[in-house]
């Protein structure tokens, strides 16, 4: 009986753990040249694929913000509420790793492949949007939120 238990509360452990781990949840962006919390970004996932969501912009001044450099449906589309995140998988060969997606900009309204890393137990997330090779772009960090 003992055995089960700990068998049990081990697990659980582990599940809890893994959790943490994933890119799925709430996070506060930060831009990787001002170094200014920009937005509130919620990543889901539904089957085996990741999106994520502006749920709140933080600056006051920009809560009207509209994509008014998007070239795509999201040109002049509200900010707020956009899907900026969308198309990632976990990456087979690198686990950990979540990738094939893409990133928006809404700033410049530019799209960039991107790769998203949880780090530090899933405290923060390492996502790095790029042009051709990961090594031809830049990475923010985000933090977690919930």
């Amino acid at each position: 009986m003992i055995k089960l238990l700990a068998t049990a509360l081990l697990s659980v452990a582990a599940f809890a753990a893994q959790a943490q781990t994933t890119p799925v949840g709430l996070w506060k962006t930060i831009d990787d040249e001002t170094g200014k919390e920009k937005s509130l970004v919620r990543i889901t996932e539904a089957g085996g694929v990741l999106t994520g969501t502006v749920e709140k912009l933080l600056d006051p001044a920009r809560q009207d913000a509209k994509c008014d450099k998007c070239s795509d449906e999201r040109k002049d589309q509200p900010v707020l509420g956009m899907t900026i995140v969308k198309g990632v998988k976990p990456n087979p060969d690198h686990p950990g790793r979540w990738d094939g997606g893409e990133i928006l900009d809404p700033n410049k309204g530019k799209t960039y492949k991107v790769r998203i890393t949880p780090v530090d137990g899933g405290k923060t997330l390492e996502v790095r949007g790029y042009v051709g090779a990961p090594l031809l772009g830049r990475t923010q960090t985000w933090s977690r939120v919930e």
